[in-house]
């Protein structure tokens, strides 16, 4: 009896283990990719022929540093664009931000600010977006989110794809920024390493069929195709759906070879968990196989339970060289994706501490399959098998 647990136990941590240095193998490959696309991404367009941009910003609220954040596109190196901030209200915290930011700023830069009332919408940040595409006078819009920093060559890199008559969306990958904290700063480890590895390889094995909503470069065509906003309205993972539309319409999604800062607003414990928790469950139902599949990418929940189950039952030497692998497919991944691929300069020394963000991780995966519900904008809702949100009508504890 025990030596059929112990051959269970050792067969799928070795399972495990495999799958996920064969993960760690196709990860290294695509940061490869992506790092040689970098060294040959440079504009062949002058300033004469970049499109003229609309920047459409919704905003809500005082976040952390918004005004830092703001600042950032009051300053892009870019012939002409404007910038338009929406909030639900014009006394919005986030608008005086926008104020005091624009007062500050020696900039020439166009700066609107609109107000869309209160959201008939499940989702708020997608009637925002309706707003501001009305308000926009560009054909060529770029999202970015509140919580977004970026560099000042930011739209002078991510705007020429849009010159391409097939393409229809840029968007990029991010690297998190903690706003001070351990549980910060593990989750954004994981914005920087696990969200970008599982990108990176997508983009690798099948092209980009999603966008990523830190930033979301399109056009008012591939909206239009799309039938406009108004079809997200009930989705929580809008960015996901509106680039899987607009690949499915037939233009190209391209993953731009710029790299823009994510702030994490969650610095406490519970806030973090349930943000991590409640995306690992909209992710769950908006890729549901891939989602499932992505059991076999983690490697420390293999690693441990052949650590337990030799260490118990079996060889403690085969048990702590199934721990120690894991720690170092972890470490690698880190330092190759949080390091080398997305430049967050606080990767190599956190990166010993990434085996532990990588079992939260799995902890997330499995925690997606228990309940339907999500917290969000501090409101419980339902998640359903189409990927949309609704709101529960009777009182509960969040989930």
């Amino acid at each position: 009896m025990v030596h059929a647990l112990r051959l269970a136990l050792l067969s799928i941590a070795l399972l495990g283990t495999l799958s996920s240095t064969a993960y760690l193998l196709l990860v290294l490959a695509a940061a490869l990719r992506f790092h040689l696309r970098s060294r040959r991404a440079e504009s062949q367009l002058s300033s004469e022929d970049l499109p003229p941009l609309s920047v459409l910003k919704p905003v809500h609220g005082a976040e952390p540093r918004l005004d830092q954040n703001i600042s950032s596109f009051f300053s892009q190196s870019y012939p002409q664009y404007e910038l338009i901030f929406c909030a639900r209200h014009l006394t919005d915290a986030a608008m005086k931000v926008v104020d005091q930011v624009q007062a500050s700023t020696p900039s020439r830069v166009q700066a609107r600010k609109i107000e869309c009332g209160e959201p008939p919408w499940v989702n708020p940040k997608i009637w925002s977006l309706d707003a501001l595409l009305r308000a926009a006078v560009h054909p060529c819009i770029v999202i970015t989110d509140s919580d977004v920093r970026v560099g000042e060559n930011f739209l002078r890199n991510v705007a020429p794809p849009l010159a391409d008559p097939s393409v229809g969306m840029v968007t990029c990958l991010y690297r998190g920024v903690p706003t001070g904290g351990p549980w910060s700063r593990l989750e954004a480890m994981g914005m920087s390493v696990e969200m970008s590895s599982g990108v990176l390889v997508a983009d690798m094995m099948e092209g980009m069929q999603f966008a990523l909503g830190p930033c979301m470069a399109t056009k008012k065509s591939a909206i239009a195709a799309i039938g406009g906003f108004a079809g997200l309205a009930d989705y929580l993972a809008d960015d996901f759906v509106l680039g899987n539309w607009i690949s499915r319409a037939g233009l190209r999604v391209v993953l731009a070879t710029e790299i823009i800062d994510h702030v994490v607003t969650n610095g406490a414990f519970l806030p973090s968990m349930r943000h991590q928790m409640g995306w690992a469950r909209s992710t769950r139902f908006s890729r549901p196989m891939g989602h499932l599949g992505s059991l076999l990418t983690f490697a420390m929940p293999f690693a441990i339970l052949g650590c337990v189950s030799e260490c118990l039952l079996g060889s403690w030497r085969l048990g702590l060289g199934l721990l120690a692998w894991g720690v170092v497919n972890r470490v690698v991944q880190a330092l190759a994706v949080g390091w080398g691929v997305v430049k967050d300069r606080e990767s190599p020394a956190w990166s010993l501490v990434y085996p532990l963000r990588d079992l939260m991780g799995f902890l997330f995966w499995a925690w997606s399959y228990l309940s339907n519900d999500i917290r969000f904008r501090g409101e419980i809702y339902t998640l359903y098998a189409d990927g949309k949100i609704r709101l529960k009508h009777h009182n509960r504890a969040g989930s």
